[in-house]
């Protein structure tokens, strides 16, 4: 079964209300909803006072019809109590200001008393329905780090300390890590150290990185803290908590995804980014796809037309949020959910777009809705089915933190940015793509890509070496390899961690404006960045018109390792991708705006899904039969705006 549904809010509606909404629920196909998310001061209005009777009622209706919960700890949002109680908890900005209540996430995430009171309404949750018949899965907390990822009081201070003191085991451990010769800023006590705070100039680099280090795992914390509660008490119900891929970058997913049972997120159209939003969507949906590669995951939250929070909040076209949902479920989502059920007609979301909207039934959406249920019903047998990639891209999170320091050659030269172009391009060239961190196992793909790894640990560039070494194929792109894990240049010549690799020493960076361009004698252009490079070993593939290396090859052992000293744009980074991932056998089969993708199950049955993002009917290879029964010998036809799925032949 494919899970479909998304998160129901009825403490926000009159009581009779909610049977409407199951009707409504079984009428569109819902099997699942989120439950419960932000609904603590309902729960406990006053310290240490539980109510429950609405919320048992509420489980008891959805049992009775036959919908399941992904049951939440309303841990996101403490109630006002708990501000005014004890303001010693709520976070603190970068410029000192307290944050209050009045929104949500208004804690600090090394607060003890916080951690005390989540846990209490944690247990009273556990004990009360860890064995009710509609539990399907505990959903821990909501978005952890949202609009809090990182307090700057003297609590998270002092947690900060305790979190050096157990990293670097001592002050000379740190001071050498942090590079504290630098600046007289060398510590003799270990109550000197503070978040980074305003300063008249730079902050320490070194304590920067740590402290976005730090700051993830005060977060991961807090999950571990809840799911081991609940697994005391509930052991056979799975958990998950919903990450933002590609929409936050405050949080290590690598590391929280090996706490996680199941990986599940919530992901929304960047409406700004116009005819590519969907690419965007594909982006994430790949990148949480790897943080548990071989799994299936949940898309927890995502949206029928447009949100509240963009500024310009673009509502979608006809046929667009089903080819939005597709697009996870191919890209291995076993849960298409929404956020949510019942559009508000109060508070800051009340203009998010929900799949019961303000105008009921004779809607758009509500049409998209219901027929979007009937889908998923018939491509149940997806679920289970698993996305398989020829071709990855390497990314770190504390690589990102470290390049977001703002003393750098070109603050312009953005990793988040040049990975989603990097992958851009892999989507147009029709190239499923996984990510992967530097120290994961790479010996399954045909090509691995590093479009922007300034951060690089020795375990993880001796991964790379090893891969290559033993028959791969990688592309790295500029600015990568250049510093340690502490932040620290690596000396002898740039790229520092792969100059012997790449067979390629770069003598010095040249960045360049944003308006500026460097032309290739191969055709097109780069941007933002050059570099005057010397051969040690490598050819020269491509140039600048002045002759200096632009796109170089290097054998090693087995394998061959291409260097780019710029940002190729456009067709010119499209010619790079293809060339690589044809000499690793990855063939470029993109038709422009068609979107091709497979599942496939161990026992050889696989699933072809297949997107029309463009006003124009389509053909895609294709044998099997759709979903409805249509036989399908070679070619499918894909109508303009449209999906189509095919059960393949064996």
């Amino acid at each position: 079964m494919i899970v479909y549904g998304g998160d129901w809010n009825p403490e926000q509606w009159p009581e009779d209300v909610w049977p409407e909404d199951v009707r409504l629920m079984r009428e569109a196909g819902v099997t699942h909803v989120s439950l419960g998310i932000f609904s603590w001061s309902m729960l406990e209005p006053v310290e240490g006072r539980f109510e429950f009777g609405w919320l048992d009622r509420i489980m008891d209706l959805l049992a009775e019809n036959g919908i399941k919960v992904y049951l939440s700890t309303p841990t996101a949002s403490p109630p006002p109590w708990f501000a005014h109680t004890y303001p010693e908890a709520l976070p603190v900005d970068f410029e000192g200001h307290t944050l209050y209540h009045g929104s949500r996430q208004a804690f600090c995430p090394s607060s003890p008393v916080y951690r005390e009171k989540a846990l209490a309404i944690v247990e009273q949750l556990g004990r009360r329905y860890g064995g009710h018949p509609a539990l399907a899965m505990w959903h821990i907390h909501n978005e952890y780090g949202c609009h809090n990822g990182r307090c700057y009081c003297d609590t998270s201070a002092a947690a900060f300390r305790t979190w050096l003191r157990d990293r670097y085991g001592s002050l000379d451990a740190l001071n050498e890590a942090w590079g504290t010769a630098f600046w007289s800023q060398r510590y003799s006590d270990w109550e000197q150290i503070l978040t980074p705070r305003i300063t008249p100039s730079f902050t320490n680099p070194g304590q920067q990185l740590d402290y976005r280090r730090f700051s993830s795992d005060a977060l991961l914390d807090l999950y571990r803290a809840e799911r081991d509660l609940l697994a005391k008490i509930s052991p056979d119900v799975p958990n998950t908590t919903n990450f933002m891929s590609g929409l936050y970058w405050d949080a290590d997913y690598w590391a929280w995804a090996e706490e996680l049972e199941v990986v599940s997120t919530d992901q929304y159209l960047a409406g700004e980014l116009g005819d590519e939003a969907h690419i965007d969507l594909a982006f994430a949906a790949d990148l949480t796809r790897s943080f548990k590669p071989g799994r299936p995951w949940l898309l927890m939250e995502h949206s029928t037309s447009a949100v509240n929070w963009q500024g310009y909040n673009r509502a979608k076209q006809p046929g667009e949020m089903h080819r939005n949902s597709v697009q996870h479920l191919a890209r291995g989502a076993d849960a298409i959910m929404f956020f949510q059920w019942r559009a508000s007609k109060i508070g800051a979301e009340k203009w998010h777009s929900a799949m019961y909207p303000h105008g009921g039934k004779d809607t758009k959406i509500w049409r998209e809705v219901v027929a979007l249920g009937e889908l998923l019903r018939d491509a149940s047998d997806v679920a289970g089915t698993t996305v398989k990639a020829d071709v990855a891209i390497l990314l770190d999170f504390a690589s990102i933190w470290a390049q977001d320091h703002p003393a750098q050659p070109n603050t312009e030269l953005k990793p988040i940015e040049i990975v989603k172009q990097w992958h851009a391009e892999l989507w147009k060239l029709g190239i499923t793509c996984d990510f992967a961190h530097p120290g994961a196992d790479l010996s399954g793909y045909r090509a691995v890509l590093v479009p922007a790894l300034y951060l690089v640990d020795d375990a993880g560039a001796a991964n790379l070496e090893r891969y290559v070494a033993g028959g791969g194929r990688a592309l790295v792109g500029p600015y990568s390899g250049i510093v340690d894990d502490r932040d620290q240049v690596r000396l002898g010549g740039y790229p520092g961690a792969w100059r012997d690799l790449l067979g390629v020493t770069v003598e010095e960076f040249f960045p360049l404006r944003s308006d500026d361009a460097i032309e290739l004698t191969g055709g097109g252009s780069g941007r933002l960045w050059s570099e005057v490079a010397h051969l040690t070993g490598a050819e020269v593939l491509d140039t600048y018109l002045d002759g200096r290396p632009a796109w170089t090859r290097h054998a090693w052992e087995r394998g061959a390792a291409d260097y780019l000293t710029t940002l190729p744009t456009g067709e010119a980074l499209a010619r790079v991708l293809t060339a690589v991932c044809a000499e690793a056998g990855v063939t470029a089969t993109g038709t422009p705006g068609i979107e091709v993708v497979r599942r496939s199950h161990q026992d050889g049955r696989a699933f072809l899904f297949a997107i029309n993002h463009t006003a124009a009917d389509a053909e895609v290879p294709a044998t099997g039969t759709t979903l409805d029964g249509t036989a399908v010998d070679g070619v499918l036809t894909v109508p303009a705006g449209a999906v189509r799925t095919v059960r393949e032949a064996r």
